[in-house]
C-alpha cells in the first residue's frame, strides 16, 4: 500500500489541524482507512511541525467530515487544481461571501461556494 498524500502547510497558523490518528478516532476508523481517503482524494491533510493532520475546519460539530467539504475537493481537483492551491482557496478571504469559502462550508453558503470552485475559483 502507497503512502499517503501531504500538501504543504499553506493554511494559515491560526488554522488548528487534527492528527490523522485523532481523526480517525473521531471517524470511528482505523488510521489505514483515513490514509485511504487521503489517497482517494476525499480530504486533505497538511504536514505541520513535522506530523499529518487534518484541518479542524473540514469537519462539523459532530465530528463528522462537513457535508459539502469533499465535494468541493472532487469539484477544484477535477479542474486541475492542486491540494494546494485548495486549501488557499478555502482559507482566502473573500468579501462577497463574506469571509473565507470554508467557512461558508459550514452555512447556508456551501452550495454558492461549490458553485464558484466549479465556474472558476482563481
Amino acid at each position: 500500500m502507497s503512502a499517503f498524500p501531504c500538501s504543504d502547510d499553506v493554511i494559515p497558523e491560526s488554522a488548528g489541524l487534527l492528527p490523522l490518528p485523532d481523526v480517525a478516532d473521531q471517524l470511528g476508523l482505523v488510521v489505514t482507512r483515513v490514509h485511504q481517503m487521503l489517497r482517494d482524494h476525499e480530504l486533505i491533510a497538511v504536514r505541520r511541525g513535522g506530523v499529518a493532520g487534518i484541518p479542524k475546519d473540514f469537519f462539523d460539530s459532530t465530528g463528522a467530515v462537513a457535508k459539502h467539504v469533499t465535494g468541493l475537493i472532487t469539484v477544484m481537483r477535477d479542474a486541475k487544481y492542486t491540494d494546494e492551491e485548495i486549501l488557499e482557496w478555502i482559507y482566502a478571504d473573500d468579501e462577497t461571501l463574506p469571509g473565507r469559502p470554508i467557512d461558508a462550508l459550514h452555512g447556508p453558503l456551501a452550495r454558492e461556494v461549490l458553485r464558484r470552485a466549479a465556474a472558476e475559483p482563481f
